[in-house]
């Protein structure tokens, strides 16, 4: 059996860049860096880039520039339910299963950090996944059961990413999971000898929740992560400053002295990976 290989692969920039690229996912490729000290990181994107905390995590990637699905920008989004603007994440569902089943390796969101080495015996296996909570599925209604594709560890070629890739396509239908994190449960059902999946806990860390959100960005509650290699924090929850449902801070809230000298769970957890580069303008983000 082929094993999987240690690198990692990132994708950013699927949208048009407007803002610089931000200290949090500074964060996660500079934990991933740290933590799993992988052979190569690869970062994948349509538009490039820019501002200081990219300059300075820019000479440890390899980039490669990637075209966007037409079968995603021609999918319909009714705007009351998953509005279109995050169609950028459905591209990405598709670029990380391309480069999983090229190279094979470790895909992470850049809304991952990485708390501890992955263990070696994952590394035999063909395909890795986490379990995530049912999650609604906006257009029927229902809880249905899935798997996280936010953090994934694959051997090059694996028959499990050739099943998902062949058929996402067909499954993309305008809702957030159809295609990707139903369909990656209703495969592992199918085929599971080729797949493992491990527990939500060992790759989310942090539960997709208003409480679970709190108790990571504001310190409200309580947030075990002993039991996690890595963390997901769920940006699309709640990083837009008028997105107030989950938590009341925001990506702009999220600079180098706030993380610097806070004490929630996010600060203690960021502050190992944080540039020791002292610039005012560092950690700064556009309201």
């Amino acid at each position: 059996m082929t094993k999987i290989p240690r690198i990692v692969h990132f994708v950013f920039g699927l949208k048009e860049q407007l803002e610089p690229f931000h200290l949090m996912h500074y964060l996660a490729i500079e934990s991933c860096r740290q933590v799993i000290q992988p052979d190569k990181i690869f970062l994948y994107y349509h538009h490039l880039p820019y501002g200081e905390y990219w300059d300075m995590i820019r000479p440890e990637l390899t980039l490669e520039r990637v075209a966007l699905s037409k079968k995603v920008e021609d999918t319909h989004y009714d705007e009351t339910l998953v509005p279109s603007r995050y169609r950028y994440a459905h591209h990405a569902d598709i670029v990380r299963l391309d480069v999983l089943l090229e190279r094979g390796g470790i895909y992470a969101d850049i809304d991952t950090l990485f708390l501890r080495p992955l263990p070696d015996y994952l590394f035999e296996k063909p395909f890795v996944i986490a379990r995530e909570p049912h999650y609604k599925d906006e257009l029927s209604g229902q809880l249905r059961p899935s798997l996280c594709n936010a953090l994934m560890l694959s051997a090059p070629g694996a028959s499990y990413v050739r099943r998902w890739r062949d058929r996402i396509a067909s499954e993309l239908n305008g809702s957030w999971s159809n295609h990707s994190c139903f369909l990656a449960h209703v495969l592992a059902e199918d085929y599971p000898d080729e797949v493992h999946v491990e527990p939500g806990t060992s790759f989310l860390g942090v539960p997709c929740s208003q409480a679970g959100l709190r108790a990571f960005l504001e310190g409200v509650g309580e947030l075990d992560t002993s039991s996690s290699y890595s963390l997901h924090w769920w940006q699309h929850l709640w990083w837009e400053q008028q997105r107030t449902d989950f938590s009341t801070v925001h990506g702009g809230d999220l600079t180098l002295d706030h993380l610097r000298q806070g004490e929630t769970p996010l600060c203690k957890l960021a502050q190992p990976f944080l540039p020791a580069l002292e610039l005012e303008s560092l950690g700064t983000c556009p309201r």
